[in-house]
């Protein structure tokens, strides 16, 4: 199995939020670079919920127009019934009626349209959360090569700072041994001469090797 059909297993069944409207998808996007595939599908995801929403505000504005319309017709059919053979009131009439089948007509498009964006959208954000489970996924895997090389790096600086640690508890044994032996035969005027007056049990070195005061 490929990582692919790997990824589409783990989405069986699962609702997925639209990636575009949740914040914590952007979020992604600040420790990786989207993906020109990436790009496109969030663009077209997010024409598609534009268009969407657009739809959506201009077919409650047609059934707003529509019910307007209706009382229109019911109030001017009462007033023809009054008044009948009023050539003004038919003419209004008339477009009344033309305009409420101009809002049906628009309303059955919309109603369509409404219908197939939905899915759409589905398909655009699955395949735009295929892409990210990709991103991330690759990501994931060069962060962790990286991580095990740092691993094995600071293991051997880790030895490394063993082994220094021996030698250098090495020579500070050898150093304490010559002082003794030295301060021992030649004593301590002639150590002073030769400016060996250094006790390696009271001192520490600095990092250059020179005893601290």
């Amino acid at each position: 199995m490929n990582m692919q059909d790997t990824y589409e297993k783990a989405l069986e069944g699962r609702e997925i939020p639209v990636l575009i409207l949740d914040h914590r998808w952007h979020q992604l996007f600040e420790y990786l670079e989207k993906t020109p595939e990436i790009e496109r599908l969030s663009e077209s995801l997010n024409r598609l919920l534009q268009q969407q929403g657009k739809m959506t505000t201009q077919s409650r504005d047609i059934r707003a127009l529509k019910k307007k319309l209706m009382k229109d017709i019911v109030t001017l059919a009462d007033e023809m019934e009054k008044s009948p053979g009023n050539k003004k009131k038919e003419k209004e009439m008339a477009d009344l009626k033309r305009l409420l089948l101009e809002c049906n007509d628009k309303l059955e498009d919309y109603r369509d349209d409404l219908h197939v964006i939905p899915e759409k959208i589905s398909r655009l954000n699955h395949e735009l959360m295929l892409a990210t489970m990709q991103l991330c996924y690759g990501a994931m895997q060069e962060n962790t090569d990286i991580i095990e090389e740092l691993v094995d790096k600071l293991a051997q600086m880790r030895m490394e700072i063993k082994k220094n640690e021996v030698i250098k508890e090495e020579m500070l044994e050898a150093n304490q041994k010559l002082y003794g032996y030295m301060h021992h035969i030649f004593g301590a005027s002639v150590m002073e001469i030769f400016d060996l007056k250094y006790n390696p049990t009271d001192r520490k070195l600095t990092g250059k090797g020179k005893p601290e005061e």
